[in-house]
């Protein structure tokens, strides 16, 4: 069946070869070419075209929104902190080489967020919740689990904020108006609820990579016990509540991924190393 689209790119070949000059032509038959074969595999595996260049682009531009409506904790030591834990989780994922950046912003919400590329942050609110640093180990293993599985640039891609296929995004990407347009806030992508079982996904993600740096495995299921018996109406609570499913679902998953199989492996809890915030 003749596909119009394909139809006009090969045109498009065509009439370059014949009127354009051979030296220019060949690169851009070669360039047309590619972009339909890439488009084409992309529609089978479902995989984004997005560079890690791009990606890191579009979520320093997230950030820096966020931060520009919340702001870091001013406690340098608190910040190294997140940073030298957060650091070592992700180098347990299979994207190590990402120059990750992890924060604690000053929000009394209970909340975590991921923005593509590395960017992770976790309110105060949350924070000052957490009593041990597997709890915070859980936590920013269940991020790191967005960043690489790619689980927001997926929500751009599929709402067409983001043209992920465009090899001028990250030319684009860098603070100028139409990037902004593009992008909207920070604050909206990252509050933008994922599915359901991107979160789960996320959460077995997280206990995989905890225990693998060596912390106890149920730091995440011990946070999400503690959250759930949180009131839903709890202003605290509302944005987490309203983008993630109900920490008791979340648990529910959980132990029927984890079975018995983390019971005999013996994590580190580390109560007494987790930093306090004044």
């Amino acid at each position: 069946m003749s596909n119009p689209h394909l139809n006009t790119m090969l045109s498009v070949v065509v009439v370059t070869l014949f009127y354009g000059s051979a030296g220019a032509a060949i690169p851009l038959q070669q360039e047309l070419l590619k972009t339909i074969k890439q488009s084409a595999q992309e529609k089978v595996t479902g995989k984004s075209a997005t560079t890690p260049e791009e990606e890191i682009a579009i979520g320093r531009q997230i950030a820096g929104n966020l931060l520009g409506a919340s702001p870091l904790v001013k406690d340098a030591k608190l910040q190294q902190y997140i940073n030298h834990v957060g650091r070592w989780i992700a180098d347990q994922s299979e994207r190590p080489e990402l120059a990750w950046h992890f924060g604690v912003i000053d929000s009394a919400d209970m909340n975590a967020f991921a923005a593509p590329g590395g960017y992770i942050f976790v309110t105060r609110g949350l924070y000052q919740s957490l009593r041990s640093e597997a709890e915070l180990a859980g936590v920013l293993g269940h991020e790191v689990g967005h960043v690489i599985r790619q689980h927001h640039l997926k929500i751009l891609q599929q709402s067409k904020l983001l043209d992920l296929g465009s090899q001028a995004l990250a030319k684009t990407v860098g603070g100028n108006d139409k990037a902004q347009r593009m992008i909207g806030s920070g604050a909206e992508i990252v509050s933008r609820a994922l599915d359901k079982d991107a979160e789960f996904e996320a959460d077995r993600i997280a206990v995989v990579l905890a225990t693998r740096a060596g912390y106890d495995a149920y730091g995440l299921p011990a946070v999400l016990q503690q959250l759930g018996h949180v009131a839903k109406d709890e202003g605290s609570v509302a944005l987490l509540f309203k983008t993630h499913p109900h920490p008791d679902d979340r648990l529910g998953k959980l132990d029927s991924s984890m079975d018995e199989r983390f019971d005999k492996v013996k994590g580190k809890t580390l109560e007494k190393r987790l930093y306090h915030i004044p």
